[in-house]
């Protein structure tokens, strides 16, 4: 195969490079070993930052999401929940900062309001009656999943490809330029060669790994970051604890849930990571001092993200690691069509993407302006169903009369499963549980794909997307990702929920059993 450009890894910077390589009129081929958004970019908040979180530690990050703010709302609105934001102090919180926070607002140019604590409170009934100060802010929610789908939905239109399931194993190198590179499919084991111009590596957390791969090195910090999932919206905001960066102190609404984290713990490796019963109650314990009912509430999932920073010290602390993105020309280090982006937000997502592709049309020659800040990003049927609760506040009546609903929890239906696989399938990928799972809501409700696992992969099969029982192994795969992040919320109602589908899915089909030969045809 040969194209343009190669960019290696399908997150939200792999894929928003695509789109404006090709809005510049280059053609692209984007490569993932697993699948969209696999990375940080589908680990994450999905907080779109108004840069108050950084206006003490990283004024010029601060800065830099402000811009990309505005942007953003203007040009991929239909990925944005426009929540705005607070940012509140309780008792015992570092009252310098308190004070400090408007100053450095404005110098880093970043929009803050002080409220009485007292309209606060009305604006946000959970919020603690510990709370001593309220600032307002612009922060919104953002759908990192719908993001990069749109993304290389665009990108795809214009003429670039997307292969999922596609892991880099070797660059042939000859006379300081990458040749070609050698990219197996996991799914067949068969490995093709592609030839590009100049290749990207937007690899996020594995951006180390892909550049050790061409004998360059990158020192890079990986930082675990937990995030639980609530069974329903606690605010109508985004709110923020008002001091300085630590865990447990934002809580970030997305359709009908909310999302409560983080943490910061050094990682070695980004690969198998998930969250831990330690974690967990560590972020609690500092959520409810914001907001009391995060101590009782029920949390459906926990999971994990690896943050991949750029560290140029020695530092003990990944939060003072800087959260500003890394562009580097490797034709310094004797490669001379290579260049890494790593780093960054998912808020600086788009100026990522077009500082990497101001690079990329340097070594191609090509002048054109970048395009993504005039041209908004059109919506698209497939990305539809990635939205959390979509329909969950509407009475459900499908333009079919043979439309029943696979997943009740986030009310897919079987078109709507059909439309992703169609995607899928046009972009010669292989359609899955997982890979479905990454484009839509299913198993991500309260029962965590109990139900609507079985239901939809016996639509797979007999609609013929699947074929023979291979697939059965799959089921494994997708019901042990949402494990990973239930094994630490094994209380109340989880612990029930946890119980009933091993009961279903182990006691009932024998699904442990899935892999040893004979035991399931």
């Amino acid at each position: 195969m040969e194209t343009d450009v190669l960019i290696i890894g399908g997150g939200v910077t792999g894929t928003g490079i695509a789109r404006d390589l090709s809005l510049r009129g280059l053609n692209c081929i984007v490569i993932d070993k697993s699948d969209l958004n696999a990375g940080a970019s589908g680990g994450n908040h999905g907080l779109l930052h108004s840069g108050a979180r950084y206006v003490g530690s990283d004024p010029e990050a601060a800065a830099e999401c402000k811009d990309e703010l505005e942007i953003s709302k203007k040009n991929v609105g239909h990925c944005i929940e426009d929540t705005g934001g607070l940012f509140v102090a309780v008792k015992g919180d570092d009252e310098k900062y308190i004070a400090d926070f408007p100053g450095m607002c404005k110098t880093s140019g970043v929009y803050c309001k002080k409220i009485d604590v007292s309209a606060a409170k009305e604006m946000e009934p959970a919020l603690s009656d510990d709370m001593i100060a309220a600032y307002e802010v612009n922060d919104a929610s953002i759908n990192p999943f719908k993001l990069s789908i749109e993304n290389m939905n665009d990108a795809v239109l214009r003429g670039s490809q997307f292969l999922s399931f596609s892991k880099v194993v070797q660059f042939k190198i000859v006379n300081n330029c990458i040749e070609d590179v050698s990219v197996i499919n996991q799914m067949n084991g068969k490995t093709i060669r592609i030839k590009a111009r100049t290749y990207v590596n937007a690899s996020g957390a594995w951006a180390a790994i892909v550049a050790a791969m061409a004998g360059l090195t990158i020192n890079m910090v990986l930082s675990k970051g937990t995030l639980l999932v609530t069974s329903k919206r606690m605010t109508k905001r985004v709110i923020n604890r008002l001091r300085k960066a630590t865990d447990g102190d934002i809580l970030v609404p997305g359709g009908v849930v909310s999302i409560l984290g983080t943490t910061s713990v050094r990682v070695e490796s980004p690969d198998n990571i998930y969250p831990t019963i330690n974690e967990v109650d560590q972020i609690i314990s500092e959520g409810e001092k914001i907001i009391p009912a995060l101590k009782t509430c029920r949390y459906i999932r926990a999971y994990s993200g690896a943050r991949p920073l750029v560290s140029e010290g020695a530092s003990e602390d990944d939060r003072t690691v800087s959260r500003g993105f890394t562009l580097r020309d490797h034709k310094e280090d004797g490669l001379d069509n290579f260049i890494t982006i790593t780093g960054g937000k998912l808020s600086t997502y788009r100026l990522m993407a077009e500082k990497a592709s101001d690079l990329v049309c340097w070594k191609h020659s090509i002048f054109s302006k970048c395009l993504t800040k005039e041209i908004a990003l059109p919506s698209t049927k497939s990305g539809e169903w990635s939205e959390p609760g979509v329909r969950i506040n509407e009475p459900f009546k499908s333009a079919k009369q043979n439309d029943p609903i696979l997943c009740e929890c986030e009310m897919v239906p079987q078109s709507a499963i059909d439309t992703v696989i169609n995607s899928i399938q046009e972009t010669q990928g292989r359609p899955d549980l997982i890979s479905v799972g990454l484009r839509t809501r299913i198993g991500k409700g309260p029962c965590q794909g109990t139900f609507c696992s079985l239901r939809i992969l016996s639509h797979m099969v007999d609609s013929d997307v699947i074929r023979d029982h291979s697939d059965i192994k799959g089921l494994k795969h997708f019901l042990n990702e949402r494990w990973k992040g239930e094994q630490s919320l094994l209380w109340d109602q989880a612990l029930v929920q946890s119980s009933l589908k091993e009961m279903i899915h182990s006691g009932l089909f024998g699904l442990e059993l899935a892999g040893n030969p004979g035991l399931i045809e």
